[in-house]
């Protein structure tokens, strides 16, 4: 996968558009706390996020200086894969909205700043890793076993209700920061006797960026497995998150659907790793030779076009499944 460097200017383009489309973002879903956000504009929303990623690509497939085609068709299948990936994280969302009891009219402004905090880490994540690729390249062969180990584990994972109290930040947080049990409508923070106290809203703010560093740790090393050029997996990524906000609202109202999803994406993420794997065989063969076995194995590029079919395939049929296993059983 041939990687080009992109000038110090186009990285600057890239996020004072990312922070336009974040305040347009922003506004399109009106003043906080003003109205709920309803599934038909959460839905236009979505469709509107999805048309700007795909003239983002048109523009990568005219304009890129090398490899245009190819590094287009890399964007397309690491916008899937994070994609795909974060319909399933939106449903943990969903479960902590209703573990803090956040109204409707409060999420979208709590999710703005998840998404906010997200693009911030997934820019250090992404960068640190393609850092550490080009230094030991042999780290993407643990990546892939961990893709493949996360793709099985998915299989017997279950959708147990969201226990906040045991995550570690909150707990380390509360031991500095005084916290109040009510909500006190869209507030992060209130004065009360002269104390400033955190409310249960900033609480569910904190443990989404927490748990999307989890999540991170999943879709990064996924989406390297398409591509190592890192102005690709960090735009695929951004732009797969940027349209968070609309699809959860979109999603939330028919969640019960897609009860086969994670089924689909553990296929994807066991696919993912097996391709890196495959891509890994000198330094496959090496530890082989050092553990006395002669593996021979042979090197094995998975096309990225052929990849993105995969991929796509699965997530639909995943999602049909879901859908008519459903109706069948309200029938």
């Amino acid at each position: 996968m041939e990687m080009v460097n992109i000038p110090i200017w186009a990285w600057i383009l890239f996020y004072i558009l990312v922070f336009i489309m974040l305040l347009i973002d922003l506004k399109s879903f009106g003043k906080k706390g003003q109205h709920e956000v309803s599934v038909s504009e959460a839905l236009k929303m979505t469709a509107v996020w999805i048309g700007v990623s795909l003239v983002f690509c048109g523009g990568i497939y005219l304009l890129y200086p090398v490899n245009s085609h190819e590094k287009a068709m890399e964007f397309l299948a690491g916008y899937l894969i994070e994609k795909s990936l974060s319909m399933d994280n939106l449903f943990v969302f969903l479960m902590l909205f209703s573990f803090f009891g956040v109204q409707r009219k409060y999420q979208h402004e709590v999710l703005f700043w998840g998404i906010f905090g997200a693009l911030v880490l997934r820019s250090i994540f992404i960068f640190a890793g393609t850092a550490m690729i080009a230094q030991f390249e042999w780290i993407l062969g643990l990546f892939g076993l961990f893709l493949i180990y996360t793709g099985i584990k998915m299989f017997g994972h279950n959708d147990e209700q969201v226990d906040p109290s045991n995550n570690f930040f909150v707990k380390i947080f509360k031991k500095f920061f005084p916290v109040t049990d009510q909500m006190h409508e869209g507030k992060f923070f209130i004065i009360e006797n002269g104390k400033r106290l955190a409310t249960p809203l900033f609480i569910a703010l904190l443990v989404i960026e927490t748990t999307d560093v989890a999540f991170a740790v999943d879709s990064i090393p996924a989406v390297f497995s398409v591509s190592r050029d890192p102005f690709i997996v960090l735009t695929s990524n951004i732009f797969a998150i940027l349209g968070l906000r609309a699809l959860y609202f979109a999603l939330a109202a028919v969640a019960k659907y897609f009860t086969y999803l994670k089924y689909g994406l553990g296929i994807i993420l066991s696919f993912v790793g097996v391709k890196m794997l495959l891509a890994m065989n000198e330094y496959v063969n090496a530890f082989g030779e050092m553990i006395g076995l002669n593996i021979d194995m042979p090197h094995i590029e998975v096309p990225t076009t052929l990849s993105l079919a995969i991929i796509f395939g699965v997530l639909v049929l995943s999602m049909l499944l879901s859908v008519c296993v459903s109706k069948a059983k309200t029938k």
